[in-house]
């Protein structure tokens, strides 16, 4: 039987406010054959959200069993609600023949790469992207024009960046943002240049 070929798993992760939901949103649009992993939370739904399309909405007694089992290739709380992305909820789309998206932090990322190390089957599908604006200057602009942060917080956010950026050398790909479009053209080359990879392909007819 011929080799299909192989789904791409694609992580993209960001400091806070370099552009990354944008991004993700932009990406989705432009690759409708490209479905995001949808993460558990054990938040209440916000209007107009619905279970198993924006999150799964779980009760901590689930969250807790599932987490407990190992069944989460990440997870994380915050603002006092846990949230976790299921390695079932991956696993189910790459084999279906999907591509995946996946939009984590930075440290979200190192602990799904050190889960995909030992897993073969998400080994073979990943491949990981950070995104950065070009300097802290231009971060802290973009998190003022927000508008949505005090100084304290932004100060806050931009200590966070410092660190988070000195993780870059540990991603496949690096994008350092600039416009919108641009972000999404590279993004775009980097899907393409992923679903030719060799060790995704089936072998060409001789």
């Amino acid at each position: 039987m011929a080799r299909k070929r192989i789904p791409l798993l694609l992580l993209i992760s960001a400091p806070s406010g370099a552009g990354k939901t944008t991004l993700v949103h932009q990406l989705l649009a432009a690759r409708p054959d490209m479905k995001r992993a949808v993460t558990c939370t054990t938040r209440a739904p916000r209007t107009g959200e619905k279970d198993g399309v924006d999150y799964y909405f779980l009760t901590e007694d689930r969250f807790a069993k599932l987490l407990r089992a190992g069944k989460f290739i990440e997870h994380a709380k915050v603002y006092g609600f846990s949230y976790g992305l299921l390695r079932a909820e991956v696993i189910k789309k790459l084999r279906a023949g999907t591509d995946v998206l996946v939009n984590v932090d930075v440290q979200g990322a190192a602990t799904i790469r050190t889960r995909a190390a030992k897993d073969p089957e998400l080994k073979r599908a990943l491949a990981t992207l950070f995104l950065t604006p070009p300097s802290m200057e231009v971060l802290q602009k973009r998190l003022r024009h927000r508008g949505t942060d005090s100084d304290k917080v932004i100060a806050r956010r931009l200590r966070a960046a410092k660190r988070e950026i000195r993780q870059w050398g540990q991603f496949d790909y690096l994008v350092i943002s600039d416009t919108i479009e641009a972000d999404l053209r590279s993004a775009l080359a980097i899907v393409e240049a992923e679903k030719q990879r060799s060790s995704r392909c089936p072998a060409p007819a001789q």
